[in-house]
């Protein structure tokens, strides 16, 4: 699969205009704020973007960020800009053809932005241990529709633990099926190459992010990909394909399921850009001041994170309540009459 993803990035696709489905994102989807930042990136990294979201998580500035499968460098180059002079970005891609793009345009940037902090390495996500990158060195690790691509996803996601601080995330955007993918799609080079072929069921993929430390993965946003070209949409059939963003943390203590200890946060406000509220997931929308109940893995991730000195917060893990309210799960007993005469299953 590597050599079928490498012809295709590297010698198909010119520019994100040979796209066949909608991964790639168009500039209307791109937020007012991100907007000058990517004015001041050359036009040939953005003409060779094939990304499928968005991977700038915010309160970045002086954080050490990796990101896997950087292709032309677009995310790399936006990313520098917001952790800054005292920061750095390491890009990482197996496409010689897209790193060279990214490489030829390090001066350029340099220039725009004032200072120098990104590199470039060449290698393979499955294989982080041979970059002579030091486990637990990196604040966030990104990707942006890239673990798709790969054959062996499951040493990416125990490479990025190894390489996270604890306290740090892995904030990703990819590609997901609604059931497990058919070997006919999986198989199909083209597919494949447009990010659908590698794209995970949903479910295995929260079970692969659990199994490799990762206890609670948050989804962030999600929107439904369309198959532009006829004949690819026949050759999928039935299998439903959505774009998500998940933030996954490297934190100890985090449990299976939401519990509830009584905690709660109040957000300062204080986070660049984000004066009015503080968006953690799809179910966190905390408004500035208020007091927002959370169970306490909603509470590690804020707590013992980057996150913590723009947060205060309420109560401690001494007493347990039982399961979160709203977060999923729900007691599995009959709180009802006794049925005694019921069979087993």
């Amino acid at each position: 699969m590597h050599d079928i993803v490498q012809e295709y990035y590297g010698q198909t696709l010119q520019h994100s205009g040979d796209l066949k489905t909608s991964a790639c994102c168009d500039i209307s989807q791109v937020p007012e704020w991100l907007k000058p930042l990517l004015a001041r990136i050359h036009p040939e990294v953005l003409s060779r973007y094939y990304g499928c979201g968005l991977v700038c998580p915010p309160l970045l500035e002086g954080c050490r960020v990796l990101d896997l499968g950087c292709g032309s460098g677009r995310d790399v180059y936006a990313l520098a800009q917001l952790v800054g002079p005292t920061g750095e970005v390491i890009g990482i891609d197996m496409t010689e053809e897209q790193l060279a793009v990214a490489q030829r345009h390090h001066q350029f940037h340099r220039d725009a932005f004032g200072y120098d902090n990104v590199r470039f390495l060449h290698g393979y996500i499955e294989r982080l241990d041979e970059l002579g990158l030091d486990a637990g060195s990196f604040d966030v690790i990104v990707s942006n529709c890239v673990v798709n691509l790969s054959p062996d996803k499951d040493a990416v996601l125990r490479g990025v633990h190894r390489l996270l601080k604890n306290g740090g995330e892995f904030y990703f955007s990819d590609v997901y099926a609604d059931r497990r993918v058919p070997a006919a799609v999986r198989n199909d080079p083209v597919l494949y190459g447009e990010c659908l072929g590698g794209a995970l069921y949903w479910n295995d993929f929260l079970r692969l992010a659990q199994a490799h430390g990762f206890a609670d993965p948050r989804l962030t946003d999600d929107r439904p990909l369309a198959i532009t070209d006829p004949a690819l949409a026949a050759r999928t059939g039935n299998v439903r394909f959505f774009s998500a963003t998940y933030r996954l943390f490297k934190l100890d203590g985090l449990e299976s399921a939401c519990e509830d200890y009584g905690q709660a946060v109040i957000y300062r406000g204080s986070i660049p850009g984000h004066a009015h509220r503080f968006v953690l997931d799809k179910h966190h929308d905390i408004e500035t001041g208020r007091v927002f109940p959370v169970c306490g893995n909603t509470w590690r991730m804020l707590h013992d994170t980057r996150f913590a000195a723009h947060f205060d917060f309420i109560g401690d893990f001494s007493r347990h309540y039982g399961l979160f309210a709203g977060c999923g799960g729900a007691l599995p007993f009959d709180e009802g009459a006794g049925n005694a005469g019921a069979a087993c299953c």
